[in-house]
C-alpha cells in the first residue's frame, strides 16, 4: 500500500487514537483540540474525506464523525505504528527477572497467559511447544495379495504404512505412484492436486486420496490440544462483544479448538517466522471476522514451536498488543532454551 500524504498520516493515527480510547465516531474540530494538529479544522477535515475516498476511514451514520476502517487499521499497522505505551515496557521489565521456577510447563503458560490478558484487556492465547510435522515426500505402493500397502515417507527417519483393500486395476499402480510422487516433487509442503488425478486412475486414486486424508486428519486430532487460554471475561467489557450474539462465534471458536484462532505464521502479511497481525477478514477463520489477531512465534532448542497471541476487536491497541506477546514469546524462547 502506498505510502500517505503527510498530513493523511498525522490524521488517521489521530482518528485511531481517538477511537480505540474513546470508542466514538470523531470529527476535525476534536482532533484539532485533543490532539494538537497543526492544522485548521477544516484542513484536517479535507484530510478526513481524503482517507474516507481511499477506504481508510468510514462515517457509521450521516451525522456522525468518522471511524478507522479494516483497511485503515491494516495501513495504520504497517506505516504508522508508535513506540509500545507504558503497559507494555511494565510487562517486559517484569518478564526479564522470571526464572524457571515452576513445576510444570503448564504452570508457567497460565501464569504468562494471565499476565497477558490481565495487561491488555483481551483474550490471550499460548500454544505448548511441538515439533512440527514433516511434510509429505515420496509415496510407494507396494501390492501384496490382495491387500495394498502404502509407504508415506516424510523424511530420513519416518516412514509410515497403511494397509488397504486392493482396489480394481491393481496394474495402474505403478502409474499412480509415478504420479502421486510427480505431485509431491513439484508442489510446496507435500500438497497433491487430486484435481488434476489422470481419469484411468480415477478409482485407484481416489481410494488413495480418501487414505491419505484419513491419515492427515488423525495426525491432526492434537492440534487442538495444547493451548492454554485466559481473559475470555474481559471481552465482555470491551463494546463490540456487548451482545451476545457478536461474542458467541469467538466462544465457540475457543471452547471448540483454540488452536484454530492462531493461524500458521507467513501470511503474507509479515515474513515466516516473524510476529503477524491479522485484522478483521485477513484471518482464515470466519468467527474473527471482527477481531483482531496479534501473534509471536517462539522456538526452543530441539525445534519445538509454540505461538503466543492477543484476541480482541479490531479498536485495539496494536503496539501495546505487539510488544506484549513479542515479550512473551521472548522470554518463553528463553526458558524453554
Amino acid at each position: 500500500m502506498e505510502s500517505l500524504p503527510r498530513r493523511q498520516q498525522e490524521v488517521l493515527q489521530a482518528t485511531v487514537r481517538h477511537y480505540v480510547d474513546t470508542v466514538e465516531p470523531v470529527g476535525s474540530h476534536i482532533l484539532v483540540r485533543r490532539f494538537g494538529l497543526p492544522a485548521s479544522p477544516a484542513t484536517v477535515r479535507s484530510a478526513m474525506g481524503a482517507l474516507e475516498q481511499r477506504g481508510l476511514l468510514t462515517q457509521p451514520h450521516t451525522s456522525a464523525g468518522r471511524i478507522p476502517s479494516q483497511l485503515g487499521y491494516r495501513l495504520y499497522v504497517d506505516q504508522l505504528l508508535p513506540s509500545p505505551g507504558a503497559a507494555a515496557l511494565q510487562l517486559e521489565r517484569e518478564l526479564a527477572g522470571i526464572s524457571l521456577q515452576w513445576a510444570a510447563l503448564d504452570d508457567l503458560l497460565q501464569h504468562l497467559a494471565r499476565r497477558l490478558a490481565d495487561l491488555t484487556g483481551l483474550l490471550s492465547l499460548i500454544s505448548r511447544p511441538r515439533r512440527p510435522r514433516p511434510h509429505l515426500q515420496e509415496v510407494r505402493l507396494v501390492v501384496s495379495s490382495d491387500r495394498l500397502l502404502v509407504f508415506l515417507v516424510q523424511g530420513a527417519a519416518l516412514t509410515t504404512s497403511l494397509n488397504l483393500r486392493l482396489p480394481g486395476g491393481s496394474d495402474q499402480m505403478p502409474m499412480l505412484e509415478r504420479w502421486t510422487n510427480e505431485q509431491l516433487r513439484n508442489r510446496p509442503a507435500g500438497r497433491i492436486e487430486w484435481e488434476r488425478l489422470p481419469a484411468q486412475l480415477g478409482a485407484s486414486g481416489g481410494l488413495l486420496r480418501q487414505a491419505l486424508e484419513s491419515h492427515a486428519q488423525l495426525g491432526r486430532g492434537g492440534d487442538f490440544d495444547g493451548v492454554v487460554a485466559a481473559g475470555l471475561g474481559g471481552l465482555l467489557g470491551q463494546p463490540e462483544f456487548s451482545r451476545t450474539s457478536s461474542l458467541l462465534p469467538l466462544v465457540q471458536l475457543v471452547e471448540s479448538g483454540p488452536q484454530q484462532v492462531l493461524a500458521p505464521p507467513g501470511n503474507g502479511q509479515t515474513a515466516e517466522g516473524a510476529g503477524s497481525i491479522w485484522i478483521g477478514t485477513e484471518h482464515p477463520h470466519t468467527a474473527l471476522g471482527q477481531c483482531s489477531v496479534v501473534q509471536a512465534p517462539y522456538r526452543t532448542a530441539d525445534g519445538s514451536r509454540g505461538q503466543v497471541a492477543l484476541v480482541g476487536p479490531m479498536r485495539m491497541a496494536y503496539a501495546t498488543a505487539r510488544a506484549a506477546v513479542d515479550s512473551v514469546a521472548t522470554i518463553l524462547q528463553r526458558l524453554l532454551n
